[in-house]
């Protein structure tokens, strides 16, 4: 039985499409734009030291594993949504360019059809119209709700955004009912919910969603790839940030918190500064600023720091937690991150804007002996989150539908 899978962008690695075709059961992989087809092809011969951010981006976006018969992109439609996105000048024009594309991304995979594919997959947000074709044409259907649902998601930056009002006003977005119409429309029409996360299915359920179509499958990552390196402690202790520097990801908390330590701890926020106001906010005498780094030197800061540190307000289960797992690094998380971390024994979960459970949780990390048994702990953990892992929990919570069709 055959799926098709539908995503705009190259989400997780297209870990999804590859998951199912190992399995032998992906139909085709249908996305906005990627490195393999179209004119993309033709840009990897541009010397690397002539590449833009975004064509790096672009070259980045591989679908490994995958047949390119297998493979159905629209490159045109990619490119200018990716230079229309470039020109939003506020979170409403983002929004709205959103559903614009998915919309138009949508019509294009109906149009293309879903060949002899029994199931569809697709990414909340941007595949309604899908569902509804997939449906009427006796597929089984499963939307994965990526991160916690629209509505939440304005709620809790609201909040945040009153608590520290310097951080940025949050202006009204009057296209976020629309997207957020558009989930609960995917959650009806679905047969099966996939969340990473505990946090993002309750968040589902308490915003109408149907709980009985929900089932939680935790992402997995190249564990490999981030092996814990053998550290030599410094004299102060080390905390990692690495996420887009704002009030979703908890950033203001990273910076109360290394102000309160001073001296006892010194801290690295790695991530995009395009949402903060005035980077004096993020200022503290311990905390460096490093901006975007590109992903292939993640590796080289986690082995830097002795903790990670994410303090969100609103994720659905962050893989950089998984990476930094992975890496030997306790993990200092909120409830709201969705993260695997295990309290008290991987590293600690504080309650959302608790810079006091910070501090009090780096304190306790500053004994050798704890953050020894935290680390060795943490990378534990992460080889529970594998890919081949992700693979088995994805297939298992789709194997009932496929096994009624």
């Amino acid at each position: 039985m055959s799926v098709v899978v539908s995503q705009m962008g190259a989400r997780m690695h297209y870990a999804v499409p590859r998951i199912l075709h190992e399995a032998g059961a992906l139909e085709r992989l249908y996305t906005d734009i990627c490195a393999v087809q179209g004119f993309p092809r033709l840009l990897a011969g541009v010397p690397r030291d002539w590449q833009p951010s975004a064509m790096r981006r672009l070259l980045g976006r591989v679908p490994a594993g995958l047949p390119r018969s297998r493979i159905r992109s629209f490159p045109a439609m990619g490119a200018w949504q990716v230079m229309e996105r470039m020109r939003a000048r506020d979170q409403a024009e983002e929004t709205r360019l959103v559903l614009i594309e998915a919309q138009a991304f949508s019509r294009a995979v109906v149009r293309s059809g879903f060949g002899s594919a029994a199931g569809f997959y697709g990414m909340a947000g941007e595949c309604l119209e899908q569902l509804r074709a997939a449906r009427a044409r006796g597929l089984w259907t499963v939307v994965e709700q990526i991160i916690a649902p629209r509505d939440m998601v304005e709620r809790l930056v609201a909040a945040e955004a009153q608590r520290f009002p310097a951080w940025g006003t949050v202006r009204f977005d009057p296209h976020a009912w629309a997207f957020a119409q558009r989930e609960r429309h995917e959650w009806e029409i679905a047969d099966r919910i996939v969340c990473p996360s505990d946090f993002v299915r309750n968040g589902v359920i308490a915003e109408g969603g149907p709980a009985e179509k929900c089932v939680v499958v935790p992402y997995g990552i190249d564990t490999q790839r981030f092996a814990a390196p053998t550290r030599k402690r410094g004299r102060r202790l080390r905390v990692l940030t690495v996420g887009a520097v704002g009030l979703r990801k908890g950033s203001p908390y990273v910076v109360e918190t290394a102000r309160a330590l001073g001296r006892d701890a010194e801290f690295r926020m790695i991530g995009g500064l395009a949402g903060l106001p005035d980077p004096a906010l993020a200022q503290a005498s311990n905390l460096e600023l490093l901006g975007t780094v590109p992903r292939a030197e993640i590796a080289r800061h986690f082995a830097w720091a002795d903790v990670f540190l994410l303090p969100s307000a609103c994720e659905g289960s962050a893989t950089v937690t998984y990476e930094a797992l992975a890496a030997g690094l306790p993990v200092i998380a909120t409830p709201n991150a969705g993260s695997v971390v295990e309290d008290g024994l991987s590293g600690f979960i504080v309650p959302l804007g608790d810079t006091g459970a910070i501090v009090a949780a780096l304190q306790r990390l500053g004994d050798e002996r704890t953050l020894g048994a935290m680390s060795r702990a943490a990378v534990v953990r992460a080889a529970e989150f594998d890919l081949a892992a992700y693979g088995r929990r994805l297939l298992a919570a789709l194997a009932p539908l496929r096994d009624a069709a």
